[in-house]
């Protein structure tokens, strides 16, 4: 297959996974570990993380309807304290930005697709820390109004980049995000440990991605 473009999840993949961050406050609370993660699925588009990530929350708000979740599902926690915890998680992963670079310098288009949130200030925080920069094209859950697994989020990215999704690889720690992915006919690569994840790329592209 002739792919195009190389799409890339930010959160677990460009930068330190935030569930890192979601796993430590989940054991200082003493919760069930993936708590947080079956609350936010188990919700669905009704719930409080959905909703912030495609924009029809602020953070205040969110963090009063996400405690409000977690009560019926009979657990208190602090939604600050869980969002403390989580960009306690977030630094960037300089060999995945090279990664992007030797792409890019290849002639291949490369897009990051990421479910975000607006900052309390109304930024959004990748692109406060300039990730936008680095790549061709920048789709945000919180802008676009639609958040992954959505199949139409994932045609958004492929329209901008100009490609048919078959023509795309696309890379996510989250297996549903993948799942979704791979039936609209992309590529996929789930990334645990970044070298293990820019190993099968360099396969699929036939190129080194690391020096």
């Amino acid at each position: 297959m002739n792919h195009r473009a190389v799409i890339f999840d930010l959160g677990g993949v460009i930068v330190d996974s935030p569930m890192e961050g979601i796993a430590r406050y989940e054991r200082e609370l003493g919760l069930e570990a993936g708590f947080v993660n079956r609350l936010i699925v188990g919700t669905g588009d009704a719930g409080a993380w959905t909703r912030l990530e495609q924009g029809k929350l602020d953070l205040p708000t969110f963090c009063d309807a996400c405690e409000a979740d977690a009560a019926t599902a009979g657990v208190t926690l602090s939604a600050r304290d869980l969002f403390g915890a989580m960009g306690e998680s977030g630094g960037v992963r300089p060999i995945m930005l090279e990664a992007v670079r030797r792409i890019r310098e290849r002639g291949l288009a490369v897009a990051a697709l990421t479910n975000n949130w607006k900052s309390d200030d109304g930024g959004l925080g990748a692109k406060g820390i300039g990730l936008d920069r680095h790549f061709d094209v920048f789709v945000e859950s919180s802008v676009v109004g639609l958040s992954k697994p959505d199949p139409r989020i994932y045609t958004y990215a492929c329209a901008e980049l100009g490609i048919e999704s078959r023509e795309a690889i696309f890379l996510d720690d989250i297996g549903r995000n993948l799942k979704a992915a791979r039936q609209l006919g992309m590529a996929t690569i789930k990334v645990a440990d970044p070298h293990q994840a820019l190993g099968e790329l360099e396969e699929l592209l036939g190129f080194s991605l690391r020096g």
